[in-house]
């Protein structure tokens, strides 16, 4: 089944086509990679699926639904969560308290009650926290919740955005860059955590530039250059097309 579709995107900043007549498809309960050279405009296509930019032309839909015009809120409480390139984590937060975070999407109590206190703010305020410390633990990070965020290494705070995320309970995450500043095996055990999330029901598009970590996960993946969609396949047939080995190294090999 066929969860987000991006037919003919294009997104222009002025007379700089960023994203030009971009179209692919994720599918339900797998990961899909989204790989390309510096600068080919991965991450201008996760901002356009999640809303923080607006589509110059195209249309996104995700589960059935013209998600091209909502913002970010809105694509987030259909079912879409995101982790960024660059860590945005509350530092002087702990662990514990940035994870929470991340269940505010499954808030049922109001303004009122959160503010005084109430029981039922209360009751929901330890449930998210039982819900995080579940995470903490699946995630390996038990001994880091009371540690600020800050204070964590960059592997580590990586780990915790990626949990922030999951704590959305999304039907679709998109990853730009998880294994950025981790070291080989802790890359090797967050892959392993991602094929059990895609086990629990949750597809993934995965933006990073560790091919070894893309060929081993992605059962799809799609290269973009210059904004361009430029090859789609299994791993290993786009690793040898010579479209992509002209894109990565400036020419084809012989």
């Amino acid at each position: 089944m066929t969860l987000l579709s991006l037919n003919n995107v294009e997104r222009r900043f002025g007379g700089l086509r960023a994203v030009a007549g971009v179209s692919f498809d994720v599918p339900a309960g797998r990961v899909t990679g989204l790989i390309g050279p510096n600068g080919s405009g991965k991450t201008t296509v996760i901002n356009l699926v999640t809303g923080m930019l607006g589509v110059t032309s195209g249309r996104i839909t995700f589960k059935g639904d013209d998600i091209s015009e909502l913002p970010p809120h809105e694509v987030a409480r259909a079912g879409v969560a995101r982790t960024f390139q660059s860590i945005r984590l509350l530092r002087d937060l702990t662990v514990l308290d940035n994870v929470v975070i991340g269940f505010h999407r499954h808030e049922k109590t109001n303004l009122v009650e959160n503010l005084f206190g109430l029981p039922a703010a209360r009751r929901e305020r330890r449930e998210f926290r039982d819900r995080a410390n579940v995470l903490l633990k699946r995630f390996g990070m038990t001994d880091y919740a009371n540690y600020a965020a800050g204070q964590l290494s960059y592997g580590h705070q990586r780990k915790v955005e990626v949990m922030r995320a999951v704590a959305a309970a999304p039907d679709l995450l998109l990853l730009d860059e998880p294994v950025a500043g981790m070291n080989d095996v802790e890359a090797y055990e967050l892959a392993d955590l991602l094929r059990e999330l895609v086990a629990d029901g949750i597809a993934i598009l995965l933006v990073e530039h560790n091919m070894r970590f893309v060929m081993s996960l992605c059962e799809h993946v799609h290269v973009v250059n210059s904004g361009q969609l430029i090859a789609s396949g299994p791993p290993d047939a786009v690793a040898n097309d010579p479209a992509v080995i002209a894109a990565y190294l400036g020419e084809a090999r012989a």
